[in-house]
């Protein structure tokens, strides 16, 4: 538990933090999760529509520190690799 009174507003402040950063991880794996489901279902359109999206929630929780850069890109070219192999068959 915080002593110092430094220490008792850090807590707080990580515990306010801690909720955006949950609140964004959870938009990523809901926009990658419905983009791969629609992927599963042969549905190559819809994940086209829906990779804008996928884009942004991998963006913003790079850009909020979330995920680290080399992680983001990697999922992006993942996801864009997928829909260009679904395009293929």
């Amino acid at each position: 538990m915080a002593i110092t009174r430094s220490a008792k507003k850090a807590a707080r402040s990580s515990a306010r933090k801690r909720v955006f950063n949950l609140r964004r991880k959870d938009a990523l794996r809901d926009t990658t999760k419905l983009l791969t489901k629609a992927l599963a279902k042969k549905d190559v359109a819809g994940a086209e529509k829906l990779l804008p999206a996928a884009y942004q929630a991998i963006d913003k929780a790079k850009k909020r520190g979330v995920i680290k850069a080399n992680t983001a890109d990697r999922k992006k070219s993942r996801l864009t690799a997928a829909i260009t192999r679904a395009k293929a068959l």
